[in-house]
């Protein structure tokens, strides 16, 4: 059907009847004995919003919503679409040898830290349990393509600023420079979760409030030099983590995402898969999930401020309309004037290979290094070889993660170690046999995995219209699991206060966008979460 006919119909819908039904249910149409008499009081329908997207963005959304209605009695219905088989998006699980009786494996987002209030939050009050990073990442190594740049033994944190190799090859002021620029972003970062963070429906006046404008507009390699960073640090170790976390080099990716990119400390993950956070969220938000169910547009209602969605099931008309995934990505046919106001965003294209192997080790022989040479767990990538006139790097990381936990009797009681590669090609079985020997079970997917970041001033909308908010506005600005479930508590805030004039904390927001100063007070404990607390 063509969008004018759509419109049509949906016209012809809204003026007749309204309350359409779920999908995956036949249409409901009253008969004569249940119209209405002219003289009798149509009773109140409850308003529905719909979440399109159930990863972090969207579970996150639904649980904010979940938090108003429960404090100040906000009447109104959540409905979840996605169009995947399971909850997570980009954050999902799979098991070795498919045996859910071995400890399950990340296939997409891996980890998140200390500064990240909100999953460190939801982990404790779900009572998942967590794990660290220490151990598993127990020395590091950087790879060129040609040769090992450096090789650091001990902790995964410690060997980005202070182990002794790190100092002779870089010096004491590059380490210590970027590391205070690491601590004071974060600093202001953390305002977010305060009761005085702003709340905003444009991103560049967020980027302006936070003082992050130079972040932005700059390359990490522009913005550290600019600093007084000595570019071989940055070339190396920083553009170490920004390959292994965002697949870009320091002199593409903007100066903010590069800083995040360094923002280690305390890297957890939920032991039996982060996505558990996601489904939390959504179990405790009360909403309706709707999993295979592609929304393939979203259109005005006519005449009215309200928003039809229609799937391959059905349709039904929505109050508010929260879009959680990523808008090119995600082919939903929008009004065009709405359309025209996302920019382009392209994204890495990531091959995730996760293998079982026999080798406690990968072959030193492939890294050009003597046979008894010991190679590193962790092997981070530069692209300073490239363009010193050297090869590319196969992979853009390889972690070794430890042995499968085998139950005593098995049949192959023989140990085996989980790997992980990150590559922008996919690597063939012949490929993974010369660099880890005899190779077990082997999953590959690939990701459209993260927004290309480069400097930038432009940012889709927030606010696409009245009743209709786009979460993933904010990812060209930062793209991880947690401050996707910040830019929806701020959605969910907006929405809330214009469709029902009151928000997750109440009937007040702050900041100078809204002009209002009386923000809620919080209770100045450290533990503070705004959203989880008021």
């Amino acid at each position: 059907m063509s969008l004018p006919a759509k419109l049509a119909v949906y016209s012809l819908l809204a003026t007749s009847v309204v309350c359409l039904q779920f999908p995956f249910k036949l249409p409901f149409f009253k008969q004569k004995e249940d119209l209405l008499a002219d003289n009798q009081v149509v009773p109140p329908v409850t308003p529905r919003i719909a979440i399109v997207g159930a990863g972090a963005a969207g579970s996150s959304a639904a649980f904010w919503i979940s938090k108003a209605k429960e404090r100040f009695g906000i009447d109104v219905e959540i409905d979840v679409y996605e169009r995947a088989s399971y909850i997570g998006g980009r954050s999902t699980i799979v098991y070795p040898y498919n045996d859910t009786t071995l400890d399950p494996m990340e296939l997409g987002a891996s980890i998140f830290v200390d500064a990240n209030k909100n999953l460190m939050r939801a982990a404790k009050e779900f009572n998942l349990t967590l794990k660290d990073f220490i151990d598993e990442f127990s020395d590091t190594g950087l790879w060129d393509g040609q040769k090992f740049n450096i090789l650091n033994e001990g902790t995964y944190s410690k060997s980005w600023w202070t182990t002794l190799k790190v100092l002779w090859r870089y010096g004491y002021s590059a380490p210590v420079k970027t590391r205070t620029i690491v601590k004071n972003m974060i600093a202001d970062y953390i305002s977010l979760y305060t009761a005085a963070s702003p709340r905003w429906d444009d991103i560049g006046g967020l980027v302006e409030r936070m003082n992050w404008t130079d972040f932005v507009n700059s390359t990490t390699l522009e913005y550290l030099s600019s600093k007084g960073v000595a570019e071989k640090w940055s070339r190396e170790m920083v553009e170490a983590a920004t390959r292994v976390n965002y697949g870009q080099d320091v002199d593409k990716i903007h100066a903010l995402e590069g800083t995040c990119s360094l923002a280690a400390t305390g890297a957890s993950a939920v032991r039996d898969g982060n996505f558990l956070i996601f489904e939390n969220f959504l179990n405790r938000s009360g909403a309706n999930v709707y999993l295979n169910s592609e929304v393939r547009d979203i259109l005005r209602v006519p005449a009215s401020s309200r928003w039809i969605i229609h799937t391959p099931s059905g349709s039904r008309i929505y109050k508010a309309i929260i879009l959680a995934a990523p808008f090119h990505q995600a082919n939903i046919t929008v009004p065009s004037d709405l359309a025209e106001l996302i920019p382009p965003q392209p994204y890495v294209h990531l091959h995730v290979t996760l293998l079982t192997t026999k080798s406690e080790s990968t072959n030193p022989a492939y890294f050009n290094l003597p046979p008894d040479e010991k190679v590193p767990k962790v092997i981070l990538t530069t692209h300073e070889g490239v363009r010193n006139g050297g090869v590319e790097p196969e992979f853009n990381s390889i972690s070794v993660h430890g042995q499968i936990q085998k139950v005593p009797g098995s049949v192959d009681e023989e140990p085996e170690w989980k790997v992980k590669i990150f590559s922008k090609e996919r690597v063939s079985d012949e490929w993974l046999e010369k660099v880890f020997g005899k190779v077990g079970w082997v999953h590959r997917k690939e990701w459209d995995a993260y927004p290309v970041l480069p400097p930038t001033t432009r940012f889709p909308p927030v606010r696409l219209d009245q009743g209709f908010y786009y979460v993933n506005a904010f990812e060209p600005f930062i793209s991880t699991m947690e401050t996707e479930t910040i830019a929806s508590r701020n959605v969910v805030d907006l929405l809330l206060h214009e469709e029902f004039g009151s928000g997750i904390c109440g009937s007040q927001l702050s900041g100078p966008e809204t002009g209002e100063e009386d923000a809620p007070r919080e209770s100045g404990s450290e533990d503070f979460v705004l959203g989880w607390d008021c």
